[in-house]
């Protein structure tokens, strides 16, 4: 793999991480459609943790209060503070992706990584998105959650390993139909990412160390800066534009990608790049 389609591919994860229209399937619909290769584990890990450090950089003041919530909660547990409540929250809505992850690694996953279902997942859960978004209220904060909204949407976190469903997409949806304003939802999407992405690239670069792939630990620290660049001016872009709009634009390219992945799959035409 050389440095160009290292950049590329780092660049696609970076920009469509956080937009609502699945990462991963963009991904491998590139190497599927494209002469580029397949970006393999260890790229698609390292630039995962390149968008999380976009994340924990954009938010940081956020998790700045969450550590001082922690900490002032150890001398009181009884103590009531959104830091912390922030923090469980995370914990909470973790936990089913962990498990449903844990068995799908168990039972295999490359049978996902089909066009067909790819293009079913990116237009279904695309048109949900808009129904949850046209008819959802817009009252709540992250601080107004409770323990049941987060394994709701921890729950729909687990339907993200499928491609094309789109881990952002779809916890924001489920948050947006537990009434959170866009930005709030989009917020903990986001915050929500961390630790399953961070557990799952601390144990995948753990076992490209002990094999001693040096030229596979390159690519992966060039994939981190490539895709912190590209994450955190989507990141930007996307909390901008939920201040004044709604999610219907990646709607709307959800409904037509999807459509056109569904007619190639199924032969009635053909995608040629």
């Amino acid at each position: 793999m050389t440095n160009i389609h290292i950049f590329y591919l780092s660049l696609l994860q970076g920009i469509t991480e956080f937009l609502p229209v699945s990462s991963s399937g963009h991904l491998i619909l590139l190497s599927k459609f494209s002469y580029l290769p397949d970006q393999g584990l260890a790229l698609d890990v390292a630039v995962h943790v390149g968008s999380i450090l976009a994340v924990m950089i954009y938010f940081s003041s956020t998790i700045w209060e969450i550590i001082k919530g922690l900490w002032k909660t150890r001398f009181c547990p009884t103590l009531k503070n959104e830091g912390a409540q922030i923090f469980w929250l995370i914990v909470v809505g973790t936990i089913p992706a962990v498990i449903a992850g844990y068995f799908l690694k168990q039972h295999g996953m490359e049978w996902l990584r089909n066009t067909r279902i790819i293009g079913w997942t990116i237009l279904g859960y695309g048109i949900l998105l808009f129904f949850a978004d046209k008819c959802s209220m817009t009252i709540r904060q992250i601080k107004h959650m409770g323990v049941f909204d987060a394994i709701v949407i921890g729950c729909a976190q687990c339907l993200a390993l499928i491609p094309g469903t789109s881990r952002s997409g779809i916890t924001i949806t489920f948050a947006r139909f537990l009434g959170l304003e866009r930005r709030e939802a989009a917020k903990f999407s986001m915050l929500l990412s961390i630790p399953a992405i961070v557990a799952a690239a601390t144990l995948t670069g753990w076992e490209i160390w002990q094999q001693g792939n040096l030229q596979e630990i390159g690519w992966m620290f060039d994939g981190v800066i490539y895709s912190y660049i590209s994450s955190i001016v989507a990141i930007y872009i996307v909390m901008w534009w939920l201040k004044k709009s709604t999610f219907l634009p990646f709607v709307i390219y959800r409904i037509i990608l999807g459509s056109i992945l569904l007619l190639d799959s199924y032969g009635i035409m053909s995608i040629n790049i």
